[in-house]
C-alpha cells in the first residue's frame, strides 16, 4: 500500500555530510551524531547507522525511548541521552548500557544506587549550565566539589561532561566564548583537584563551523549532519553540506474555478480570474504547517505554483492555472529540487516565521521515508 505523500531520504548525502565533517574535525576529537526528533525528521534509525559507517563514534538522543530503539534494532554504538530520564526508568537506561545526562546530586545517586542493584555501572555525562539556563549545574565551587565526589561514588562511571552553546549560531560569538571559558574554568578547577573526565564536548553544528578551538575531545553535530546550516551567520564555505530530504506528493484532483471563487476554510483567498486548483494530499497533520496557508509555494512541473486558501489536515491547495497539463498523479514537490527549481528548508522556516530546526521536524510520521 503506497501513500501519494513521502519524503525522499538521500542516504549518500547524509553520509557526505557527515564526512564533510569529519574532514575538519580534530583527528583525535569523536563525533556524536545527534539524531533526535526521529533523525531531526529523516528517520533514526537509517541516519544512525550512515553516521555511524561514516565517521561518527557516538550517537545522542534526546529520549530513553529513541535510544531503547535503536539497541533493539541492533545498534550498539555509545549512546548519550540529553534529557531527562526519570528515575524509574533508570533500570531500562543502565541495563542497555546506554549513557545518561545528569544534572542532579539525586539523579546521580539514584543511578548509581540502580547500578549497584543490577551489578553494573552507570555511565554518566554531567551537564553543566554555562548559560542556556535550561539544564545543568552551575559553574562554581559547589560544583566542583560535588563533581569530585561524582567520580568516587560507587556504581558511577562519569565518562563525560558537556554544557551547550545558546549563541553560536549567531554573527557575534561574544557570549559563546563567555560559555566556553565558563566551562574551560571549571574543567582547570577540577584538574586542580586531579579529576580528568574522559569525554569533554560542547561543540554544537555552529560552533564545529565557526569556533574549532571548542572541539576538545568530541563534537555533537545536529542540523548540518541533515545538510543544513544553522544560520545565515556561519561559515558555509567551511564544508560542502547536502540537503538530505524532499518531500514529495501526487496531485489528487484538478478542478477549474471562475473567478472571485474563495478557496478553502475560512474563504480566506478568493481568485482573481478564472484558473486551475489542484488538491494536493497533505497538510499540517503531516507537517506541513498551517503558517504556509496563502504564503507558500509548492513545484509541479518544474513550476513554482502558490498554495492557496488555508492548508487543512490532510489536503492543501494549490493554484496551478498558470502551468498547462496538469492532471492528477502529477508529482509535488514541496520540499527540494524539480526541473530548475528549489523549495530550500530556509524558504519555508522565512515563510512560517521559525527556525529551519523546526521546519524538518515538523514532518510527521504518518509520511513514509524512502
Amino acid at each position: 500500500m503506497k501513500r501519494p505523500v513521502w519524503a525522499e531520504i538521500d542516504l549518500k548525502a547524509l553520509e557526505n555530510n557527515v564526512r564533510e565533517l569529519r574532514r575538519v574535525i580534530d583527528p583525535d576529537a569523536q563525533m556524536m551524531a545527534i539524531v533526535k526528533a526521529n533523525g531531526y525528521g529523516h528517520g533514526v534509525e537509517p541516519v544512525s547507522r550512515v553516521a555511524l559507517q561514516s565517521g561518527a563514534s557516538w550517537i545522542g538522543v534526546a529520549l530513553l525511548q529513541e535510544a531503547i530503539l535503536l539497541r533493539e534494532k541492533g545498534i550498539n554504538a555509545p549512546i548519550l541521552i540529553l534529557g531527562y530520564t526519570p528515575i524509574e526508568d533508570l533500570t531500562d537506561v543502565i541495563s542497555n548500557d546506554i549513557s545518561q545526562t545528569i544534572f542532579t546530586w539525586e539523579d546521580a545517586l539514584a543511578a548509581a544506587t540502580v547500578a549497584k542493584r543490577l551489578g553494573k555501572k552507570a555511565r554518566v555525562h554531567v551537564k553543566i549550565d554555562t548559560g542556556m539556563e535550561r539544564l545543568g549545574f552551575t559553574p562554581n565551587a559547589d560544583t566542583v566539589d560535588l563533581i569530585c565526589r561524582l567520580v568516587h561514588l560507587p556504581g558511577l562511571d562519569v565518562e563525560g561532561i558537556y554544557t551547550h552553546f545558546a549563541t553560536a549560531d549567531e554573527a557575534d560569538k561574544t557570549f559563546a566564548e563567555e560559555q566556553f571559558a565558563r566551562f574551560q574554568q571549571l574543567l582547570k578547577q577540577l584538574a586542580a583537584r586531579h579529576v580528568y573526565i574522559r569525554w569533554r564536548h560542547c561543540a554544537n553544528s555552529a560552533a564545529i563551523l565557526d569556533l574549532p578551538y571548542t572541539y576538545l575531545d568530541m563534537v555533537r553535530p545536529g542540523i548540518t549532519i541533515y545538510g543544513i546550516y544553522p544560520s545565515t551567520d556561519v561559515r558555509h564555505d567551511l564544508v560542502k553540506l547536502t540537503p538530505a530530504m524532499t518531500l514529495k506528493a501526487n496531485v489528487a484532483f484538478v478542478k477549474e474555478v471562475p473567478e472571485r471563487c474563495s478557496i478553502s476554510y475560512g474563504r480566506t483567498f478568493y481568485t482573481i480570474e478564472r484558473t486551475n486548483i489542484a488538491t494536493v494530499p497533505l497538510g499540517y497533520g503531516d507537517g506541513y504547517s498551517r503558517l504556509l496557508s496563502n504564503r507558500g509555494e509548492v513545484l509541479v512541473r518544474g513550476v513554482r505554483a502558490p498554495v492557496v486558501g488555508r492548508v487543512c489536515m490532510d489536503q492543501l491547495m494549490i493554484d496551478v492555472g498558470h502551468i498547462p497539463g496538469v492532471r492528477q498523479g502529477d508529482e509535488v514537490v514541496l520540499l527540494g529540487s524539480q526541473g530548475e527549481e528549489t523549495i530550500t528548508v530556509d524558504e519555508l522556516a522565512e515563510q512560517m516565521g521559525t527556525i529551519n530546526y523546526e521546519v524538518l521536524c515538523l514532518i510527521s510520521e504518518r509520511v513514509p521515508r524512502v
